[in-house]
This record gives structure tokens, C-alpha cells and sequence, in this order.
């Protein structure tokens, strides 16, 4: 299988412009990575969130959820081409399209806790629709000339092991659907979602071993589970070829055993040993901010949100600790 695997990272690489290049040929100076940040923790204007991360925060890349209050699945033809427009207009590409993808209960199983009557970044789609959205989200890697969708694996179960087969058959079939145009298949790491954790992240890529499903590694994440250690415990027993994104965000936890977003760099996960991990492990793909904290303040009369002055806050950490790690973006 790791043949295989190799086989379409070296077909994907060829034939696509958007391959990132691996360390020992980067220009010195250049990011290691994709550095991104998700269009909608700064804005739902995606004019506006383009023009921050572009003019602002010096990046070349984002990640498209939502905007002008509709997910990014749900974009007509005009839509599309209007963002198009706005990312050519910034000089940025499109890191993957972070779909809600899978983020539904599975059927005929007990109805999961954790799937609520929520804003879930204005998506609303139900098991039926899946097949939709997935080809919804291959036609939208070719319009923002992208090779990566994000997805989930359902709602969380209490009990997920009588339906764990049948879960990851799906991710195999959305993979293989996927491999037909050439497109990476991302799980993320969510913990409402029945792989949560990096424990559970480790096993649900030990079962489903598809050559293009790879993992949108979370730590921030896995670090809602009081007994796990983003890094260096479970990103050393994750498999390193098999990381394709990286969410980056940061997490408190309470002495009631809860947890609390933060800041980059404000909170317990050390992001200055993954990253230079990532260098070592010759990690190339996003590391892309969700900032999801939001407590920073807006400068006065500036009639800026709070969460684009918490998603600045929390960019300036993030290159802080990239800084700290050795990497220059």
C-alpha cells in the first residue's frame, strides 16, 4: 500500500502546478509551508478577508469555508466567479476547500449529542445529500484550482464500533471518488466527529488506507481530550506521509477539565516543536490559521470586528512561534 501511495503523491505532484517544493530546493528565506489562514475567522466578506491575509499578513495562500454568509458548497456560478476574481485580484491560492463534508449524523444509529441545531459555518446538509456535496466539492477543487477537500467522519457516538466498518467504507468510497481527478481526501481530526483525537486519528488511517486520504492534522483539537498531548505524543505515533493540512489554533485547559480556545501561542500546545518537527519530517503542504478564539479588541473607532482583531492576534503568534521554530514566513 505504500507503493501505492507514492505512486499518486508522484502523479498528483506531476500534475499539478500547485505542489509546494520540498526543502532541499526551496529558495533561502522562503516559508516552508503553505501559511494560510481561513477566510472566514476574519471575514464574511471575502473581499475584505483576502485583502487582510494578502496586504497584512504577507500570505500567498487561504482556505475558503464560507462567504457573504453562505458555505462555500452552496456558491452559485456567479459566486465562484466573483471569488475568483478576488483571489486573482490578491495573488492568493486556494490551501483546500473545507467542506462540511461527512459533518452529519450517521444513519440508524443512536442521534449523536454532538451534532446540535448550530451555526456550522452556514452549512446544512443531512446523510442524503452526501454524495451531492462531495461532487459539489471536486467541481469546486477545479474552479479554485485546488487539489484538497476537507472532510469529517460523522457526528461523535458514544458507542462508534458497531457502525465503525461501515463509516470507514464511506471514506474509502469518497477517496476513490475522489482519486479519479487526481484530489487528496482530508479527514480532520475533530472532536465532535467520531475521530477526535490523534489516537483516533493514528487508527482511522491504520484502517482506511486509500493512497489519497490523508489527515488535517489538529492538534488544537485533539488537545480538547484531557488525556492527550498534541505534540510530541501524538503527532509521533501519527504516520508522517500521511499528514496533508494542518489546522493551527491553540487551547486552555480549565481546572474544571474543560477547555477554552486561545490564541497562537497562548495556550499548551507547543507549536514551536511541531513546526520545526514538520521541517524535520519535511512537512510542506498548509499550516493554516483557524483562529476560533475570540478575544481580541478591536482598536477603537476602528470599526473592526473581533474576530478579525482576534484572527490578527493570533496570525502574529503564529509566526512568532514559526520564528522560534526556525522558519521564515
Amino acid at each position: 500500500m505504500a507503493h501505492s501511495r507514492r505512486e499518486f503523491i508522484a502523479a498528483l505532484g506531476a500534475a499539478s502546478a500547485l505542489a509546494a517544493a520540498p526543502r532541499s530546493v526551496r529558495a533561502a528565506g522562503d516559508c516552508p509551508f503553505r501559511l494560510s489562514v481561513i477566510n472566514d475567522e476574519i471575514s464574511p466578506d471575502f473581499d475584505h478577508a483576502c485583502s487582510v491575509a494578502a496586504n497584512d499578513f504577507g500570505l500567498h495562500w487561504i482556505e475558503i469555508r464560507s462567504m457573504w454568509g453562505k458555505n462555500v458548497t452552496d456558491l452559485n456560478a456567479d459566486e465562484i466567479d466573483r471569488s475568483r476574481k478576488i483571489l486573482d485580484k490578491y495573488k492568493l491560492r486556494v490551501t483546500d476547500i473545507a467542506s462540511p463534508l461527512y459533518k452529519v449524523h450517521w444513519p440508524g444509529a443512536p442521534m449523536s449529542k454532538e451534532g446540535p441545531h448550530r451555526d456550522e459555518f452556514h452549512a446544512d446538509f443531512d446523510f442524503k445529500q452526501q454524495d451531492e456535496v462531495l461532487q459539489r466539492c471536486i467541481d469546486l477543487c477545479k474552479s479554485f484550482e485546488t487539489d484538497r477537500i476537507r472532510c469529517f467522519d460523522f457526528w461523535r457516538l458514544e458507542d462508534q464500533k458497531p457502525y465503525r466498518a461501515a463509516i470507514n467504507d464511506k471514506l474509502r468510497q469518497a477517496a476513490r471518488a475522489c482519486a479519479q481527478h487526481n484530489l487528496i481526501l482530508l479527514l480532520e481530526n475533530e472532536m465532535a466527529c467520531n475521530t477526535g483525537s490523534g489516537k483516533e486519528a493514528a487508527q482511522t488511517l491504520a484502517e482506511v488506507q486509500e493512497p489519497n486520504f490523508m489527515l488535517n492534522w489538529d492538534p488544537g483539537n485533539s488537545a480538547t481530550f484531557p488525556v492527550d498531548v498534541p505534540y510530541p505524543d501524538d503527532y509521533n505515533n501519527l504516520p508522517k506521509d500521511r499528514i496533508g493540512h494542518c489546522h493551527c489554533k491553540d487551547t486552555i485547559r480549565k481546572l474544571d477539565g474543560k477547555f477554552e480556545w486561545a490564541p497562537v501561542g497562548g495556550g499548551i500546545i507547543d507549536w514551536v516543536g511541531q513546526f520545526r518537527a514538520f521541517e524535520r519530517d519535511n512537512y510542506h503542504y498548509a499550516v493554516s490559521l483557524e483562529t476560533h478564539w475570540h478575544g481580541g479588541v478591536p482598536p477603537a473607532g476602528s470599526g473592526m470586528s473581533v474576530g478579525e482583531a482576534s484572527s490578527r492576534t493570533s496570525m502574529k503568534g503564529l509566526k512568532e512561534d514559526l520564528a522560534k521554530a526556525g522558519a521564515h514566513c
